[in-house]
């Protein structure tokens, strides 16, 4: 073989590894390292269940879960809307309801499972081994949504991923999902907003 054949084979490899090199480093801007908000407050979604307490009201006092459609129901209290709210807010909203068969009530509302409302659950899809929607959780990060998943799959282009934050109008950012849970490399650990969905792709090899 000339040697001219063998440096352009060689030329024409060094191409082709630049252009896979730029495939797989991502357009997107890094995630920042920090994005939970201090004054975040959970709020109620279907699925969650919710414990209510009416004061010197016993037997009007049970835990139940609200609705597909975000609403709750209870004795003496049919159809209200709970879904988007905080559980102060519904308390009140209750009280509000009793009112108009118990003089002055007092209820206290605690939620005693968590899901959220769509809008707030984190999604995970694309090369998880179990890709999912999980409840978001005031300082949750990419490693902790990592272990609910079960990580990532032997296809999965881990440096490719990317988080889409729609709380941020659906802007993108790119994430190491490999340095973080094949390398050990903390500084790829970055914390996810309410919202947000984990998209990993396949590697191309």
């Amino acid at each position: 073989m000339k040697r001219s054949d063998l440096w352009g084979r060689g030329a024409l490899l060094s191409l082709l590894l630049a252009f896979l090199a730029g495939c797989a480093t991502s357009s997107y801007p890094p995630a920042p390292a920090k994005a939970s908000s201090p004054d975040y407050n959970y709020v109620i979604g279907p699925g969650d269940s919710v414990n209510i307490m009416v004061w010197r009201n016993p037997e009007l006092s049970m835990s139940v879960p609200v609705r597909p459609d975000g609403k709750i129901t209870a004795p003496l209290v049919e159809d209200l809307p709970a879904i988007g709210k905080d559980a102060v807010s519904l308390a009140r909203d209750i009280e509000k309801a009793l009112s108009k068969y118990i003089r002055d009530p007092v209820v206290t509302v605690i939620v005693t499972n968590f899901v959220g409302p769509y809008s707030e659950q984190i999604r995970v899809v694309g090369e998880a081994a179990k890709p999912q929607t999980l409840p978001y959780r005031q300082n949750m990060t990419l490693l902790d949504v990592m272990i609910a998943v079960g990580g990532i799959t032997d296809f999965a282009d881990g440096n490719g991923a990317s988080i889409l934050r729609t709380s941020e109008g659906t802007k993108q950012y790119a994430i190491r999902l490999k340095d973080l849970l094949k390398n050990g490399d903390v500084s790829a650990n970055v914390e996810v907003k309410p919202g947000d969905v984990l998209v990993i792709p396949q590697s191309w090899f």
